[in-house]
């Protein structure tokens, strides 16, 4: 198990899981995160992670890909 935020651009991966505060998990439920759900890091901009999420593409930051554990 390891961070989004070490996932290679292009490659799908099975969330396994998330981590954080009952909000953080709730904000990341709300964007489409759920364990064993299916997420695909795009491209990464600055730090933040651009990832594809329930088709359709999401920005999260580095802090919060940290918590997501793939």
């Amino acid at each position: 198990m390891m961070p989004l935020s070490f996932a290679e651009v292009g490659q799908s991966q099975i969330i396994k899981k998330i981590g954080g505060t009952p909000e953080v998990k709730k904000h990341l439920e709300d964007l489409g995160f759920h364990v064993g759900g299916e997420v695909c890091v795009v491209n990464t901009v600055g730090g933040n992670l651009i990832v594809n999420v329930k088709e359709c593409r999401v920005a999260v930051s580095r802090e919060l890909a940290n918590k997501i554990m793939i």
